[in-house]
């Protein structure tokens, strides 16, 4: 990986970790290839986004997301940076991978949904993004991040910085239990091969109890937490009550 002048001293970053997504670039559009999983995944992280800044309540547009801003931290090749600027939020993403921003520049260009609504990709660390960008943006995704960065409570806490009073974060992150230990790493990474190998390991995972006591430390107050689970028949995932897999968050900053 080719890291420029910037360096990961005062940062959350595991350079191990950029390294093994990095060599994943050149396929990270493949929708059939080592990431047909996280392109899955957009089926329920966008609309958990979405209704968690635009209630089901209010009327719909075709771009609700519209003049809201949102930092999409570690949004490697522009997944979900894409899909969210789709429905109009004026999108700024970041990854310590220079190679992955790449791949989200070019294909931002091409692709004449957004013409009009290109994200905006830096290559940096959340850590340095919030001393420019402080109390800036409307929302902050993170999602399937958390796990793999070094020093979680800085990377919250960097992640809140960026956010304006109000603001709200939605970080998405996969369960620290036997289950997700013993399904979602041994089989998929290492039998199923439905994973690349090596994606988690289960020391750096969370538990919702845990990112919740971090939110709240932080002065943002979990409101919603959801399980997330996967189908492997159908290859699909749906949002449920129980967290025993992934779960996803959805804290408010408080104004004070």
């Amino acid at each position: 990986m080719t890291n420029g002048s910037m360096s990961f001293n005062q940062s959350t970053v595991d350079p191990e970790d950029v390294k093994r997504h990095s060599k994943l670039a050149e396929s990270w559009w493949d929708l059939n290839g080592p990431m047909k999983l996280l392109h899955a995944y957009n089926s329920v992280r966008v609309p958990f986004i979405r209704d968690g800044l635009v209630p089901p309540s209010t009327e719909r547009t075709l771009a609700p997301l519209t003049n809201k801003s949102i930092l999409d931290v570690g949004c490697g090749g522009g997944i979900l940076t894409e899909a969210l600027a789709e429905l109009g939020a004026n999108m700024t993403g970041i990854d310590a991978s220079e190679e992955l921003v790449e791949v989200a520049k070019e294909h931002t260009y091409n692709n004449p949904s957004i013409i009009s609504n290109n994200p905006t990709y830096y290559f940096t660390t959340v850590e340095q993004h919030s001393e420019q960008f402080r109390n800036h943006y409307d929302a902050v995704v993170a999602s399937e991040i958390i796990e793999h960065v070094t020093d979680k409570e800085l990377f919250v806490k960097s992640c809140i910085k960026t956010l304006k009073p109000g603001g709200i974060i939605f970080i998405t992150t996969p369960s620290k239990t036997r289950f997700t230990q013993i399904f979602s790493i041994f089989f998929a990474e290492n039998i199923l091969g439905m994973i690349p190998k090596g994606t988690h390991q289960y020391d750096k995972l969370m538990t919702p109890e845990q990112l919740k006591l971090l939110l709240n430390q932080n002065n943002c107050p979990v409101e919603v937490t959801r399980g997330i689970t996967f189908n492997p028949l159908t290859s699909r995932f749906s949002l449920t009550d129980s967290t025993r897999m992934t779960f996803a968050v959805k804290a408010v900053k408080n104004a004070n």
